[in-house]
């Protein structure tokens, strides 16, 4: 005898407030900045419907490419960098005892540090006057002043994001190699297989998630960074370190075009969305291959 099913959506009640707080932090929000993004607005009463001529205006503005531009170098240079020495540091730590808790600790330093700290402990570690970093390399007869010379001065950012958010990477991948049971490693050695084919046939494959992860993080943090580079350079010398973040921030803040700022961070946000899902969908895509 079929029982009758009883449809009961009380359960819905536990999931209202993570939908208002998801509409109120993000929705609406979203919406205002799409709605300022079509039009003129002169004051706080008047505005004008435009359609997509800031966009157009946007994308055709030689000062958003170069910053774009900028922008993918930055974010390249990181993940090349932090993605392979992350994992270097993680298969180099011992994976349990004292000294693994104490390393993880080490590691974890830096990512407490705020900010505008980061920016400002480099400003003067790197100053060529004051700083460690910059007397010693004119000591060494290097002539470095990131604030005079474009490259000095993306040099300072790399090393700066790569202190800050390497150990990131690291702990991640770290979080991975421990889910190895020891066995396969056991198989491994059996086999007779080199370091490289345990990384490459053991390790490697149980990465990948959080490998995944790691890169997701990485490259919507390093295009969307802001407060390290004001604080160190401003985007100087000239503008050679002016990223769109800080692009954006000038029009918004500084010269107070609502509507061109809001059609900026559109774009901005569709970027970032995109790369993020070119990237996760064609892993996912190998994945389902192999």
């Amino acid at each position: 005898m079929a029982q009758n099913k009883v449809n009961d959506n009380r359960a819905w009640i536990g999931v209202l407030p993570v939908l208002l707080i998801v509409a109120f932090s993000g929705v609406i929000p979203l919406m205002t900045v799409v709605n300022y993004s079509v039009q003129d607005i002169l004051d706080f009463n008047t505005r004008f419907f435009v359609g997509l001529e800031w966009y157009r205006e946007t994308l055709a503005d030689p000062r958003f490419v170069d910053a774009f531009l900028r922008q993918i170098g930055f974010s390249a240079a990181v993940l090349l960098v932090e993605i392979p020495l992350g994992i270097v540091i993680a298969r180099g730590m011992p994976s349990d005892g004292l000294r693994a808790s104490l390393l993880l600790v080490l590691l974890a330093t830096p990512l407490l540090i705020p900010w505008n700290v980061v920016g400002t402990i480099w400003q003067i570690y790197a100053r060529p006057d004051i700083g460690l970093l910059g007397v010693t390399l004119n000591e060494l007869g290097i002539a470095f002043n990131y604030t005079s010379e474009p490259l000095h001065a993306w040099m300072t950012l790399l090393a700066m994001d790569i202190w800050h958010w390497t150990s990131l990477v690291a702990l991640l991948a770290f979080a991975g190699l421990t889910s190895v049971p020891a066995a396969c490693y056991q198989a491994a050695e059996l086999d007779g297989a080199s370091k490289w084919q345990m990384f490459r046939y053991v390790e490697l494959p149980r990465l990948k998630g959080v490998l995944v992860i790691a890169v997701l993080l990485r490259l919507m943090d390093s295009f969307m960074i802001y407060t390290e580079p004001f604080v160190l350079t401003g985007g100087g010398p000239g503008n050679t370190t002016t990223f769109l973040s800080q692009y954006l921030a000038t029009m918004a803040v500084g010269q107070f075009d609502l509507g061109p700022a809001a059609a900026f961070s559109v774009i901005y946000f569709l970027f970032i969305l995109l790369f993020s899902w070119l990237f996760y969908t064609s892993v996912m895509r190998n994945e389902d291959e192999s």
